[in-house]
């Protein structure tokens, strides 16, 4: 950096201004300033920052602000705010670039396009263990031994992706710390998806075989897996050896599935690209970037900034690069391509940029491109024109709400999930537990669970929230269902510790546990929070956004949780849930039964399956559906 951008410190801080301050002298101020490129920034009559910015020509930049005509009233607004400006002339207009980068994130001024969310990416990272490495979730700088994977565009996809990896070649992700503890296999190997190493059930040469295909996988390459795998499935049918056969050939089944489901380009492509899309409306700005590694898709993430002037998308697409990429710790990765839905300002100047900090890397960065790049592009752009709809159409504003459960929570980004549990029962009759979920857009209803829980005493609420925890996150081990960034429980220090010891045995991590526990009078708005355990506690004021989020949910939980107790209690006391069902006799009664094994199956049938029962017309089937089901 110049000596010019070091002296700049010491003007940071403006003189101070008399509280007469008259109005700011555009005219003498532009016959002193210099045609050298730097930074200039605005400040109000209280010495308050307004904005930060770069130039080419610092003469001609500021000229342009103090015209007669044809400025935006958003850029007159800033310009009869201002009270005084301060210059700083840099050796070239990277430097300046990189300075004004600097500046803005460390007074984030309130008219300068502002990026709430500038957090280091996740990983996936490959321990260096000899015998047994493990494969776990890191973020921030690549530091320690072993091999990373990524970078992701949240945790939630290096959870997604992990939970994939277990599922397909069954490489253990425990710590150290479990892993030399165990005398049996846990259960992560009764439903397969650990092949035990911590008891010696797989040798080590087998062991790193799924080390390295797995390796592959992440590298994006599926189709010398999937040959690799099937010659021995081959060699292994030959020698008679059906059961290993039988399990390569539901290993290549599931790799092809998998493969089905991600966009990928040509055999022996390995492109690294951000493809960057951005949809403008009155009312906000969304930029979404999908990140391509190695001609694989690992997902999106949208980002909303804050842009208080009036701009073009282009020049929005060049701000945003440059604070995207830019950063203080240096834990981005520069991609080998950025695709932009609009060419970006400056392109020249961002590739000096980055040519300068990334130690001469080369980057394209392109907004007219073809074939499988133009089907990614084409997807980041609905996401951007979706994802802005989907906020300017919130009325109640959720994502606020769900931003500043983030700062009280402390979190490196945005939850995109929440999921609440709540028990309900009748002195220990019918106990049901109710699983509820918020997205960004308000209460997910189509994704409600519920749990009928059994074999425990009736009344102990601490079993029922073990027993509903341990069968919901053992299906996500499995595979099935999303996985929560935050997981809120209705109790107190009695049911947090529940729920942090079935996510300890099922060895799932990066997930939050906020605890709402009522207070003394039991009164909304006099919970105690606790985050991650009973020892940390969290003081709320009762109308924060974030705390406000959370009696939602916990208010929705309990409502759901009670409606579902009451139908089961309801239905538990009466003689027989299909005799009551006019046109349902004994022949009937026996049909069902006999067609679908029991009663549970009955009732999880859906109409066209009942109208399938020798003697049920569809519209009987519509009548037992709705009995069954209240509707």
């Amino acid at each position: 950096m110049s000596s010019e951008i070091i002296a700049s410190d010491k003007q940071e801080t403006p003189p101070e201004q008399s509280s007469e301050t008259p109005q700011f002298d555009s005219k003498g101020f532009l016959k002193s300033v210099t045609e050298l490129p730097g930074v200039y920034r605005m400040f109000d009559e209280n010495a308050e920052l307004l904005y930060v910015g770069k130039a080419k020509s610092l003469k001609k930049r500021l000229s342009s602000y103090f015209r007669k005509n044809g400025l935006h009233i958003k850029t007159r607004v800033l310009v009869g705010k201002i009270a005084d400006i301060q210059v700083t002339v840099t050796s070239s207009e990277t430097e300046a670039l990189l300075l004004e980068q600097n500046l803005i994130k460390k007074h984030r001024p309130p008219y300068n396009v502002l990026l709430r969310d500038d957090k280091s990416y996740p990983y996936v990272h490959l321990s260096d263990h000899k015998d047994y490495p493990y494969f776990s979730f890191k973020r921030g700088k690549k530091r320690g031994k072993g091999q990373f994977f990524g970078p992701y565009p949240s945790s939630g996809a290096v959870k997604e992706s992990l939970a994939i990896l277990q599922k397909l070649f069954k490489v253990r992700q425990c710590d150290d710390s479990f892993y030399k503890n165990r005398s049996r296999p846990c259960l992560q190997h009764q439903i397969k998806r650990c092949s035990a190493p911590c008891v010696g059930l797989i040798t080590p040469e087998r062991y790193m075989e799924d080390v390295r295909r797995t390796s592959m996988f992440l590298l994006g390459k599926n189709n010398e897996i999937i040959h690799e795998l099937v010659e021995e499935m081959e060699k292994a049918s030959m020698s008679l050896d059906f059961e290993r056969a039988a399990e390569l050939r539901d290993q290549v089944t599931a790799l092809r599935t998998v493969q089905e489901q991600q966009y990928v380009m040509g055999e022996g492509s390995r492109v690294n690209a951000d493809v960057i899309a951005i949809d403008a409306k009155p009312g906000g700005v969304c930029i979404s970037v999908l990140y391509v590694r190695s001609g694989q898709v690992l997902g999106n993430k949208v980002y909303y900034p804050k842009v208080s002037l009036d701009e073009t998308e282009s020049e929005l697409l060049a701000t945003f690069i440059t604070q995207l990429y830019i950063t203080d710790d240096a834990t981005r990765e520069l991609p080998e391509e950025i695709i932009c839905s609009h060419p970006p300002n400056d392109i020249e100047l961002l590739n000096a940029a980055f040519s300068q900090l990334f130690e001469h890397q080369k980057v394209e960065i392109k907004s007219k491109v073809r074939t499988q790049k133009a089907k990614w592009l084409e997807l980041s752009v609905k996401n951007a024109e979706q994802s802005l709809q989907s906020l300017l159409n919130n009325k109640q504003n959720m994502m606020q709400r769900f931003r500043s459960l983030q700062d009280a929570l402390e979190l490196d980004e945005v939850p995109l999930r929440l999921e609440c549990f709540d028990i309900s029962h009748s002195s220990g009759e019918a106990t049901v537990a109710s699983c509820v979920v918020f997205d960004q857009n308000g209460p997910a209803k189509n994704e409600y669970r519920s749990y009928n829980i059994e074999g425990i005493t009736g009344g102990d609420d601490y079993a029922a929230m073990n027993q509903a925890l341990t069968r919901r996150f053992t299906k996500i081990k499995k595979g099935e269902g999303k996985i929560p960034d935050i997981l809120v429980i209705d109790g107190g220090k009695g049911q947090i510790n529940q729920a942090l010891d079935v996510l300890t045995e099922l060895q799932v991590t990066g997930i939050d546990v906020v605890g709402l526990a009522k207070g003394p009078e039991r009164k909304s708005g006099f919970e105690t929070i606790f985050l991650n355990g009973v020892d940390q506690e969290l003081d709320l004021d009762a109308n924060h956004p974030g705390f406000l989020l959370l009696q939602h949910i916990r208010d929705e939980a309990h409502r759901f949780a009670v409606s579902k107790h009451r139908w089961r209690r309801g239905k538990a006391r009466k003689k027989s849930t299909l005799e009551d069902i006019e046109g349902v006799g004994p022949k009937r009664r026996k049909a069902m039964i006999q067609f679908f094994g029991g009663l549970q199956e009955i009732n999880n049938a859906s109409i066209d399956e009942l109208a399938k029962v020798p003697g049920i017309s569809r519209a009987l089937a519509e009548e037992i559906y709705a009995n069954l089901h209240n509707v």
